[in-house]
Formats: structure tokens, sequence, C-alpha cells
């Protein structure tokens, strides 16, 4: 009985030797290495149900806190008003790193990231290396000569490309029902909204030309009544496809395009399932953009100051499922363009053709 004691009594010491060893040979698991780093997402107005832009940045975070046992922080912002309370928020709790979701965001982070130079930012659809528009210029200066950038990094997409995916068989679709007219209902403004757009009307011309891209802006990502107007009068005006960039108020040109016999197309996210007649969806995946930053800040690797820059050659922009309606010959053509310009034979542009 004493023996078979002090055998037991030696296997459990063994057992706990081998714990220290593995403890002290960095053997942790992720999550207790990274138990108080906390990382933080701000949304853009359309918060984090928005089917796409938002929500999957909201998952690229989740799964970077699955990955390296972080705490994630989601905020969401109903307006612009609060994008300063939730910063304030981000930075008492002590978040490592703050993220904003989009462009809109530029003006907040410029100012946070000034104010605290130990917290490392990122923000989705603007670049602090060579910023897009004079509002990013002026968003990111504190004065002529000052950037302010160091502890900033941009999660850039080449949209044009995949702009110019959909453009083909946006054209194409056209053309099989008898005209050359095809639309675009863009949210607001700004260049991440352009870009796409100008790569659709690019490509679109390219495979059929003169095709006319009718183009018309909702002033809005969330009112889908407001997108639905914009759709009914681009059909009204000829157009046969409808290709949506307005987030969630794009969902409404959608719906509309398919109740008027008409094809919409998608936008960030594959939106399939959004109506009955969708042609594709041009796809961005913000997620990837934010899971990497994290990752990098996680592995002290964070590039402040410059770019990342996520297009078709590394798979960070692109298509999403295409109607089984599209005949075979359109998507080889298709596939044909992101060819070309994975092999660096063809650029298209990421300001819109007036």
């Amino acid at each position: 009985m004493k023996v078979s004691r002090w055998i037991a009594l030696a296997g459990v010491i063994a057992l706990a030797a081998v714990a220290l060893s593995a403890t002290a040979l960095g053997g942790s698991t992720p999550a207790s290495k990274q138990a108080s780093f906390k990382a933080a997402l701000v949304s853009d107005i359309a918060g984090f149900n928005d089917n796409g832009f938002n929500k999957n940045q909201l998952k690229g975070l989740n799964e970077a806190a699955k990955k390296f046992g972080l705490t994630a922080e989601p905020l969401v912002s109903h307006s612009a008003s609060d994008y300063k309370p939730n910063y304030n928020t981000a930075v008492r709790s002590g978040a490592k790193v703050v993220l904003a979701a989009g462009f809109l965001l530029a003006p907040t982070i410029a100012q946070y990231s000034a104010q605290f130079k130990n917290i490392d930012f990122a923000i989705t659809d603007d670049s602090v290396a060579a910023a897009g528009g004079d509002f990013s210029k002026a968003a990111f200066k504190k004065d002529k000569a000052t950037y302010y950038v160091k502890n900033i990094e941009g999660i850039t997409y080449a949209t044009q490309e995949a702009g110019c995916l959909v453009g083909v068989l946006a054209a194409k679709q056209a053309q099989s029902m008898g005209t050359t007219t095809i639309g675009a209902v863009g949210g607001i403004k700004i260049p991440p909204v352009d870009s796409y757009i100008a790569g659709y009307q690019y490509c679109a011309d390219k495979v059929v030309p003169g095709t006319k891209v009718l183009v018309q802006y909702s002033n809005s990502f969330t009112d889908e009544s407001a997108c639905s107007s914009v759709a009914q009068n681009e059909i009204g005006s000829g157009a046969e496809v409808v290709f949506q960039v307005a987030g969630l108020c794009g969902d409404g040109a959608l719906k509309e395009a398919s109740k008027l016999g008409k094809w919409g197309i998608g936008v960030d996210a594959d939106e399939y399932h959004v109506a009955k007649n969708i042609l594709t969806s041009a796809v961005k995946k913000t997620d990837v953009g934010v899971y990497d930053v994290i990752q990098q800040v996680v592995q002290n690797k964070f590039k402040g100051g410059t770019d990342i820059l996520l297009n078709l050659k590394n798979n960070g922009v692109g298509v999403g499922k295409i109607s089984p309606k599209v005949p075979k010959s359109w998507i080889t053509l298709m596939n044909s363009y992101k060819s070309k310009i994975v092999a660096g034979k063809l650029k298209p542009p990421a300001v819109v053709k007036k």
C-alpha cells in the first residue's frame, strides 16, 4: 500500500514539473498570453447589422479575439456624434489598438491618434500614406507640413478591381436585354464608394463599347427607401442592371430592381440572398483587414504610417455567388479581365468618369 501511494505521489509531482516546464518554455496558450490585451472597433453610422461592411469587420475583430485570446470591444455608432464618445470609451478602457470602421471616421482618428501616441490606430477605407481626397488629407493634417500618421495604419482595398469584374457581367446582361444602359446607386459620394463605380464604368465600357452608366447618390448608407427611389429613377431611365454601392441603404435598390424585373449587383459582402434577381456581388473582405492589423499589434509588428492594400492578387476583393442564369462564356470573359488585372496588364481607375 505504501509503495503504491509513493508511486502515485511521484506521478503527480512529475506532471506538475512538466506543467511548470511548459510554462517556462512559453508553452502557455495564446489566451493566457494576451489576457490583458484589448482591441476596439468603432463602427460607422450603419452599425454592425448592415449585412456587410461593418458586420464583416466585427467578424474580423471576433476572429482575432478568439485566435489570440484577447478582449474584443465593439463600439456602435448610431450617428457621427457617437464617434468621439466611442473613442473616449476605447481609450479609457485601455485598448491597445483602436480601429475605425470607415472613411467617415478619419477626422476623429486623426484627433485621437495625435493625443494618444502610445496607442495604435487603424482605419478601414482610407490611406495614411497617400490620402486619396481633400477630405482625408485635411483629416490627417495638423498643418500644411505635419501628418499624424506614425501610429495610424490605413486598411485600403482596390475595389475598382472588383467593380471592374461586376461591370463586365452587368454590361453583358444589359446587352442581352437589348440595351447598353446600366446603373450605379452610390451612398455618400466619397472615394471608397466612387472607386467601386469607377471600375464598374471602365470595364463595362471596355467589354461593351458605348455602355452608359447612370450614377446617382442617395446620400445615405442606412435608408433603404432612399436607395429604392434612386434605383427606380435609374431603371426608369433605361437601366437594366443596378449596382448598389450604399451599404444597408443599397439593399433597397436591389429589392427595387428585382420588383421591377431588372437585375441587381450587391456590394462588400455576398448579397445573393437579398433579392430575387441578383447577378452577383462585388466583395470586399473587410474582416481580413481588421484581423491583419490586430495580428500585427499582437506580434509587435504594427506598421504605422503605411497602408495595407487588399486586392484581386491577394484575394482581398473579388465577386460573390454568380447567378446560375449567367452564361459560362460571360464568366470566362470576366475571369480573363481578372487575370489581366492580377498580371498588371489592366488597371481600372479609382475615380468616377464624369
